[in-house]
């Protein structure tokens, strides 16, 4: 009978690989004469596993088990099938067993280090891992798991040096590539990373993730078209790849093809419906293209629900309900991203978080984190002695056109000292046709166009340039480019305006700001050296227009007789504690109206429906259309009194407001951009306007509603100190911020690192 069992085992031995369901029949008959037949369990369960039996395989090999507890290969099999199967702890927990009977079997640690992974258990993970190493230091596929997990544990240069040993060892092996390609990508080292990528393609021309890895890559180096034509390629291939049409959907974006873009995420939509990336990609593009509101956040809401922890879909989420005033989940929500931050996860962008935070350590640590999608990059060095006649300073902007920089900084470009600096415009934006633009085209000695360059090749126009001082207007505000500082396409790189905060990165040398913005107590969460200016940081332009023929409050839809408080800010600086505060000083000025700007109607709705909560009229808020900026500060005047907003104050609407005529009312807060409009009032020479806390700032504004006549005085010092003010002498800014600019130069040639300084204490500039 033995000698007929024997014969069936090795016909079904044969039948394996080619008809793993006739080999399993013959396995069963053995097992019908002899139950407790070993290789027959064995073999069924494998037979069973080709087959898709799951469940029947890992049964029938706890059988084998149960005959030969201590067999190699049956743990093997079972336990590799427990890990397939999500069955992690019971995969560890044979494994464990199993490397008690037999302490130096290398796939036994492996495997085991794979469910210990699984399982967040990563420091046991990583001990199996450093053993089976020790026993087999050419088991490369206990490198590339040891590497992944180091990976997983951020610790990335040490996972690099796992994939590095792989391919010394094989050079051609795909697998150890892809991995060292995948995390040189996750480290920004982009160029690299492509290299890696392109070499899988080269071993392994049909690996599909490669592929749009490779227009991944591409398009983050900014070769747009050829990351395009990849991406194409492969979908001709595969047209059902979701992540595919998602990743063609982020490369139209860049290419300013947004009704296409929005085409290919919803056909990544169609087909994976829970594709996260393509869910927050559509939800973005519906806002900043077709502000889109309601649209956007169902996208963003699907985007958290399907994965509460992916990468900054919580902090687009709330930003978005902001801007359309919906606080019901405002604390909570803020306080899983102020507890995120702190522990140094990219949870929020830099600029959204601006306007929930009000600590400078928080902002900082925000910072830091997202600055680590741009490190720096290895360049040559700069000559320290090298210098032009004059010195090249170049501002490099996405916003050379009708926008608030532009309004601002216009004066400043003319005035500047052109015997002493050849001034460039560093243009990352586009030519709107405005009247703005034509002003600042004869402001420049010359402009130069990076819009359509790749950050490397942007880099290398700028640094041909030969420009001394590059600074970044931007910041992480709208287009900006942070990969091109990363460059370090000029010795000297400076944040300035379009971003009040720290950058978080070690190559911007210089912030410009004043002692009141901040003190210099808290230099220590600016990775930047401080520039202090003497007056305010803030740039304007005393050549500004300021319209003489107001439209009447009837044209504006205000009471006549009606005091009439009034905040032009964008809609996500508002909060609730602010609105509460706002509530509070209607409830004690009856005849008084709060008029906003805003035409977004969950907007208007939310806070009709909040105000009414808090017993104001719905009708006492009157909501003010967008406007060209003539006509808006025209209307400007028919405000009594501006009020402020916090943790971000008013900005360019506060200096519009005062440029206007209009009074402003602030609380000074905690952070740069809850300082700004103090900084503003008190270069106005208008320091009684500054409140220190909420409940000083509400007094203040119900007093100032019932003082008509003091009211007056604010409006007459207002129009008597414009002229001479401060904050509205553009040559007098000028002076200032060319004297830093002399300073950092002067450092500079001396071979001196960047250091704060205070341009007051310096010796007085040339005029």
């Amino acid at each position: 009978m033995q000698a007929a069992l024997q014969g069936l085992m090795n016909e079904a031995r044969l039948l394996q690989g080619r008809n793993p369901a006739a080999a399993s029949q013959l396995c069963r008959k053995i097992l019908q004469a002899d139950p407790e037949h070993f290789d027959a369990l064995l073999l069924l369960g494998r037979c069973c596993y080709q087959l898709g039996q799951l469940n029947e395989a890992l049964a029938t090999m706890q059988q084998a088990l149960m005959i030969r507890p201590d067999d190699p290969v049956c743990i093997q099999a079972r336990g590799s099938l427990l890990i397939e199967t999500g069955r992690f702890a019971d995969a560890a927990a044979l494994f464990d067993r199993a490397l008690a009977l037999r302490p130096d079997a290398v796939p036994f640690l492996f495997n085991a280090a794979l469910a210990l992974t699984m399982l967040g258990r990563v420091e046991e993970a990583l001990a199996d891992y450093d053993r089976a190493i020790v026993l087999r230091p050419d088991f490369l596929e206990a490198w590339l798991g040891r590497g992944n997990l180091l990976r997983q544990m951020g610790h990335f240069d040490q996972a690099l040096g796992n994939f590095d040993k792989v391919v010394e060892r094989e050079p051609h092996n795909a697998v150890g590539h892809y991995a060292r390609g995948l995390l040189l990508a996750e480290m920004n080292r982009t160029e690299e990373a492509l290299q890696e990528i392109e070499k899988v393609l080269e071993l392994s021309p049909g690996h599909d993730g490669a592929v749009l890895d490779r227009g991944r890559l591409l398009r983050k180096l900014g070769h747009h078209a050829a990351a395009l034509q990849v991406v194409d390629t492969a979908l001709s291939r595969d047209g059902n790849s979701a992540s595919g049409w998602n990743v063609r959907g982020t490369i139209l974006m860049d290419l300013g093809r947004q009704a296409e873009a929005l085409a290919a995420y919803s056909r990544a939509i169609s087909l994976d419906a829970a594709h996260t990336d393509a869910l927050l990609n559509r939800g973005l593009l519906q806002w900043t293209q077709w502000r889109r509101y309601d649209e956007a956040v169902i996208d963003l809401e699907r985007a958290v629900a399907l994965t509460p922890d992916h990468t900054i879909a919580r902090g687009e989420l709330l930003h978005m309900r902001m801007y359309g005033a919906d606080w019901e989940h405002f604390a909570r929500e803020k306080q899983i991203l102020d507890k995120g931050v702190r522990a140094g996860k990219l949870v929020v962008r830099p600029f959204a978080y601006q306007a929930l935070s009000d600590s400078p350590a928080d902002l900082a640590a925000c910072a830091r984190t997202f600055a680590r999608l741009f490190p720096p990059t290895p360049v040559p060095a700069f000559s320290a002695g090298r210098a032009h006649s004059r010195i090249r300073v170049g501002y490099l902007s996405a916003d050379f056109r009708d926008h608030a920089t532009s309004y601002l900084m216009a004066g400043l470009y003319e005035r500047h000292d052109r015997a002493a600096f050849e001034i460039l415009a560093v243009d990352n934006g586009h030519d709107d046709q405005s009247p703005i633009r034509r002003r600042l085209e004869g402001a420049f000695d010359r402009f130069v166009d990076i819009a359509g360059l790749s950050d490397q090749d942007a880099a290398a126009r700028i640094r041909a340039e030969e420009i001394d001082i590059l600074v970044n207007l931007n910041g992480y505000f709208g287009n900006y480019r942070m990969g091109v500082f990363a460059r370090r396409p000029a010795p000297i790189q400076v944040n300035y305006l379009g971003f009040p905060a720290t950058l978080g990165a070690s190559y911007i040398d210089y912030l410009i700001a004043d002692r009141i913005v901040i003190p210099e107590n808290e230099q220590a969460f600016y990775a930047e050296k401080i520039v202090y200016l003497p007056d305010c940081y803030q740039a304007n332009d005393d050549r500004r227009t300021r319209p003489v023929d107001s439209p009447s409050r009837e044209a504006c839809a205000l009471p006549a007789g009606a005091f009439v408080f009034c905040n032009f800010n964008q809609s996500y600086k508002l909060t609730p504690d602010t609105f509460l505060t706002w509530m509070h000083i209607l409830q004690q000025v009856p005849d008084s109206v709060l008029w906003l700007v805003n035409d977004l109607p969950a907007f208007r709705a939310n806070l009709k429906k909040t105000a009414a909560q808090y017993s104001i009229c719905p009708d006492r808020l009157v909501f003010a259309g967008r406007e060209p900026v003539e006509r808006h500060l025209a209307r400007l005047t028919q405000a009594d009194l501006m009020l402020d907003n916090l943790p971000y104050n008013a900005h360019t609407t506060a200096s519009d407001a005062l440029w206007m005529g209009v009074p402003l009312l602030t609380c000074r807060g905690t952070s740069f951009p809850g300082r700004v409009a103090a900084s503003l009032l008190i270069a106005a020479g208008m320091e009684d306007m500054i409140a220190e806390n909420l409940e000083a700032y509400e007094q203040q504004a119900v007093g100032l509603a019932r003082d008509k006549a003091r009211l007056a005085r604010l409006r007459a010092k207002l129009a008597a100190s414009r002229q001479d003010c401060a904050l509205f002498d553009t040559d007098r800014f000028r002076r200032h911020i060319e004297r830093a600019f002399r300073e950092m130069q002067a450092r500079r040639l001396h071979g001196q690192a960047p250091a704060s300084f205070n341009v007051a204490q310096l010796s007085i500039a040339p005029a």
